[in-house]
């Protein structure tokens, strides 16, 4: 019993739960500690990103001021139109491109009343009038507008059939083409083919029209550009001139003549004229070019030298042989 005469019991006091409370937070903080230092020891340490400017960052502020509005917009397009570009030119495509937006625009003026209504085509000869529309590169299509008259003049100007063009242009669509034409002059003989050519040796054209038959021949490598000389010799010398089938120019320096019935003259480098003449002499005093002979050598200034044919050459042996005296008995 306690003092006060009443029963006195023991009692048992619980444990205080904030040391529990603080053992149990303890085990957790160092069990966490020993996991993330395990963690730590297997994974690399992370890549450090560049931080993502704010809308404050000067980086955004410059652009936002600087670079105009749909810039994005307009380097889209830039970027189409490019790869458009690399595309054509890789393909090959460009001549189609640049036809197509020609006639777009050949179109427009044609629409606008600048269609070619009227064309005038002077000084042509042996080309047609179409032929001289075509070689210009004017067509059903093309506007005066856009027609440019040097380029037309360049393409008539590269034909060799002329030697001169001029283009005028009368708006709102008259076209006016003055052409200067080269007139065929000879036929020419190289490797076989044969081409019709100017006095200036131009070669107009390969000879498949028999309206130029009657044309004089020279054959030979250099014949085309020395023919207009050695023709204006050759028509002074009447005797020979209608005789003549080929002129035929020998290693680029002389002339030899096939004549129609087939007899070769060779002619000198030098000094042509004069040999001209002694053919001719001969030929109108003896009848040179209709005895029965395969060549004649007119090189050396001061002779003619003559091949007969074989059966020439036969009856002038047996000629020989009969005029030979026989040889006597007796004699040495």
């Amino acid at each position: 019993m306690d003092g006060g005469g009443r029963l006195a019991r023991s009692v048992r006091l619980p444990r205080p739960q904030t040391d529990l409370k603080a053992a149990a937070l303890g085990a957790v903080i160092l069990l966490r500690e020993w996991v993330a230092e395990r963690m730590r020891r297997r994974t690399p340490p992370p890549v450090a990103r560049r931080p993502v400017p704010s809308s404050n960052h000067p980086l955004i502020v410059f652009v936002e001021r600087r670079v105009p509005r749909r810039a994005g917009i307009i380097a889209t397009v830039a970027i189409l139109c490019g790869s458009a570009v690399f595309g054509v030119v890789r393909g090959g495509h460009i001549e189609e491109v640049t036809a197509g937006l020609s006639d777009a625009r050949n179109a427009v003026a044609n629409a606008a009343g600048f269609r070619i209504t009227g064309v005038a085509i002077n000084g042509r000869k042996q080309l047609s009038q179409d032929e001289v529309l075509a070689i210009g590169g004017v067509n059903g299509r093309s506007s005066l507008l856009f027609l440019d008259a040097a380029v037309v003049r360049a393409k008539l100007m590269a034909n060799p059939w002329i030697a001169d063009a001029t283009v005028l242009k009368f708006y709102p669509g008259t076209l006016q083409i003055d052409v200067t034409e080269r007139s065929p002059f000879a036929l020419w003989q190289q490797d076989g083919k044969v081409s019709v050519i100017a006095e200036d040796g131009a070669v107009l054209e390969p000879y498949v029209v028999k309206k130029f038959a009657t044309l004089p021949l020279v054959v030979g490598k250099g014949a085309e550009s020395h023919a207009r000389d050695f023709l204006a010799l050759l028509d002074r010398y009447p005797q020979i001139k209608p005789l003549v089938r080929a002129a035929v120019f020998v290693g680029e320096r002389r002339w030899n003549l096939r004549l129609k019935n087939g007899l070769d003259v060779r002619l000198p480098e030098h000094d042509v004229g004069i040999a001209l003449a002694t053919l001719s002499k001969f030929d109108k005093e003896d009848k040179l070019f209709t005895r029965d002979i395969v060549a004649v050598d007119a090189r050396l200034p001061d002779r003619l030298i003559v091949r007969l044919s074989e059966d020439a050459a036969k009856a002038r042996d047996e000629m020989f042989k009969e005029k030979k005296p026989k040889r006597k008995a007796g004699d040495a």
